[in-house]
């Protein structure tokens, strides 16, 4: 059997549009949902935000062109919002698509996202809002490289893997020991239960790195022109986030260009060096995107300009007769 039809597996389909920032999944989804009668879930992780628009480059009603979209807006900046948590809303919605007769597009370019909905995340503690508030005063005491320490000394394996800057996953894992007395590595390392849908996993990314770097510098300067910084004025205006201990610190404003406006907003440097900074850490971004798609050995890659027959080919044969 050819990998990818249809043939002798019962599954109900869906498909992955992977791939690095600025790619142009986006576009590509709300394509071919057009054509197969299919919806958007939205894999990223700054897109479930409200309030975070223009930075995210979170699609316009315009861009969506009528599509139904999921997994927008359902957080304030200030709020959590796990990995685990997406992997329920995101199958939830799948499983509405999915029972409305259409087909479930899934795109975007959080790693963490795609391994929880498609692989599963083992049954650890929920999160805890007055522990994670514990561990965010700790923090704020003696910083997070100190409490990345202690989590050596409790979970080496996931500390290994944990940056000492990392707060989320720092918290996160220190979050899990105080409720469960177990490490989060060997939570970690339990088998979960698998989606049960059949998967196209396919990966946009332009074969010349620079193109893809001329492409993230176009559309930041396209989010310049859109009033990216005054939508982050509008954020640092909001009483939750203005009287917060540490904002750069919430998962929300570590999203890739929002830490840099916010921190010239505070006076780092001058609007070239902001932009320079911006463009930069979007591509880092991009680096690491890529990084992890190369370990999806189950996805097939392809140009987004160059290869646009060959990405028709691969859903016509996953979807023969299905537009």
């Amino acid at each position: 059997m050819v990998a990818g039809t249809s043939r002798g597996d019962a599954r109900p389909p869906a498909i992955c549009l992977m791939g690095p920032t600025a790619s142009g999944k986006t576009a590509l989804a709300v394509d071919w949902a057009e054509r197969l009668g299919g919806e958007v879930v939205s894999v990223d992780s700054a897109l479930v935000y409200r309030r975070l628009d223009i930075g995210s480059a979170k699609p316009s009603e315009e861009e969506r062109r009528g599509v139904p979209h999921h997994m927008l807006d359902l957080r304030e900046p200030w709020q959590p919002y796990s990995a685990a948590e997406f992997a329920a809303d995101a199958r939830r919605a799948m499983d509405d698509i999915h029972a409305r007769g259409r087909v479930p597009i899934l795109a975007g370019g959080t790693g963490l996202y795609f391994h929880a909905l498609l692989r599963g995340l083992s049954p650890m503690p929920e999160a805890d809002p007055a522990t994670r508030l514990a561990i965010e005063a700790e923090a704020a005491e003696r910083g997070w490289p100190a409490l990345h320490a202690a989590l050596g000394q409790i979970d080496p394996k996931a500390a290994a893997r944990i940056h000492a800057t990392d707060a989320q996953r720092i918290q996160r894992a220190l979050e899990v020991w105080r409720l469960s007395g177990r490490r989060i590595s060997d939570w970690q390392a339990e088998r979960p239960a698998r989606l049960p849908y059949r998967v196209l996993k396919l990966v946009l990314c332009p074969r010349d790195r620079g193109t893809l770097h001329a492409r993230i510098a176009r559309r930041f300067d396209a989010m310049l022109a859109a009033g990216f910084l005054d939508e982050v004025r509008a954020l640092r205006a909001l009483p939750d986030l203005e009287c917060h201990v540490a904002p750069l610190d919430l998962p929300a404003l570590r999203a890739v260009g929002y830490r840099q406006a916010w921190e010239y907003l505070d006076g780092t440097g001058d609007a070239a060096a902001f932009r320079d900074r911006g463009i930069f850490a979007t591509r880092q971004l991009a680096k690491r995107q890529i990084t992890w798609l190369r370990g999806q050995l189950d996805a097939r890659w392809f140009d987004p300009e160059g290869d646009r027959d060959r990405l028709k080919a691969a859903r016509v044969l996953f979807m023969p007769g299905a537009g």
